[in-house]
């Protein structure tokens, strides 16, 4: 019986071998999405404007909706919110299609040769050129609105890490779990609809009355769409201390993540 390497460091090599075919299905991703449209990839475009401009309405001019209890434009409130949106939502894109990874793909799984582990890393490559043409409409905007962003904005990258590799570790999890129950896409996207609400979006921690904000805490999506905020448009830096605790956890959580994936490939044959 074929064995698979646990050792998230042969994945590293792997992936160093494999960068070329790695590159190439991520550009296939991304194209797919717009293949056959008029507009093409201008429509990674047209979405996070589509996103901005309803959720300003909604939120800002129909609910005069403020940022905590600062005084906040709505101009100010849209680049608050928009830059929770476009970062929860590299989570659930990953996550949402994680479950359906390996079974949208049996072709891979009868070449032994194919790199299987790959695919949640390609769907994330997708998403992360979402996130890119998110964060530059988000820029634009800001400059237009308001002026320069912070410099303490180029942490973004920094604080969006933890986050990665947290999404990765999922995604090898519910690619394994969605071959063998089927239901758990469905259970996916509703605790991804519920996490939406339940963090802090539309809305700062502080707002969350005392008792509750323990728990807000334990949501992985909270640090990172607080702190987004604090580098990008507050112009603070981020906390160091909770940064590496968090980066610890999520490098645990991607490995057993990996580890699960890797122990149970055998059986995704069999199974499809």
């Amino acid at each position: 019986m074929q064995t698979f390497s646990i050792n998230p460091l042969n994945l590293v090599k792997g992936l160093k071998r494999n960068h070329a075919l790695l590159i190439s299905l991520t550009r296939r991703e991304v194209d797919s999405r717009y293949r056959g449209t008029m507009a093409g990839t201008l429509w990674a475009l047209f979405q996070p404007l589509l996103m901005l401009s309803i959720y300003t309405f909604v939120f800002s001019v129909i609910f005069k909706a403020r940022w905590g209890k600062t005084e906040t434009s709505d101009a100010e409130y849209s680049l608050i919110l928009f830059i929770g949106l476009f970062v929860f939502q590299i989570f659930s894109e990953c996550v949402n299609r994680a479950p359906t990874l390996v079974v949208g793909n049996i072709n891979y799984v009868k070449k032994i040769i194919f790199p299987l582990e790959t695919l949640p890393l390609i769907a994330m490559g997708g998403a992360l050129f979402q996130l890119f043409i998110s964060l530059l409409v988000w820029v634009v905007a800001h400059f237009m609105l308001i002026g320069l962003p912070p410099l303490t904005g180029f942490m973004f990258p920094f604080v969006l890490m933890p986050l990665l590799f947290f999404t990765l570790g999922l995604s090898w999890l519910l690619a394994s779990l969605g071959v063998f129950v089927r239901d758990v896409a469905q259970l996916t996207a509703i605790v991804t609809t519920v996490l939406f609400f339940m963090s802090p979006i539309f809305y700062p921690v502080t707002a969350v009355p005392e008792r509750f904000q323990f728990f807000y805490k334990l949501n992985p999506i909270t640090y990172v769409v607080e702190q987004s905020r604090e580098v990008l448009f507050f112009g603070q830096y981020p906390d160091l201390l909770q940064w590496s605790i968090y980066l610890a956890s999520s490098l645990l959580v991607a490995w057993l993540g990996f580890f699960w994936f890797q122990v149970t490939r055998r059986g995704f044959a069999d199974v499809l």
